[in-house]
């Protein structure tokens, strides 16, 4: 949130220095409101697409937030993985997964029966 603060509004400072060359932001609501007041968008569209230098440090900062969110949703995946697992071994009270499980607890054939 700070670093919006940080970034200056170029339509905001060229409409002020220069009142009759620009429109006003669209309005929101056709003004017959309850209230009477009208609403700006928050986010106004460009007027112009950004220089080269702009979309590449977006996009970097883009791929690193990305990146972030993907390490963590791995991290806590496994993490909860782990806790289910964890979980499911002390309710049981034994290894909760059947394919682990150790061979010497398998039922071994009756010599009788096959005589």
């Amino acid at each position: 949130m700070s670093e919006k603060n940080q970034i200056p509004d170029k339509n905001n400072n060229s409409a002020a220095s220069s009142p009759s060359g620009k429109k006003p932001a669209p309005e929101i609501g056709s003004g017959s409101s309850y209230t009477g007041q009208r609403m700006t968008y928050p986010n106004r569209p460009e007027t112009v697409n950004p220089d080269q230098a702009t979309l590449r440090e977006q996009w970097k900062f883009a791929m690193r937030q990305y990146s972030k969110w993907y390490s963590h949703a791995w991290g806590t995946a496994i993490l909860a993985g782990g806790v289910f697992f964890g979980l499911g071994w002390i309710i049981k009270g034994s290894n909760p997964l059947p394919s682990l499980q150790s061979s010497s607890k398998s039922p071994k054939p009756d010599d009788s029966e096959e005589k």
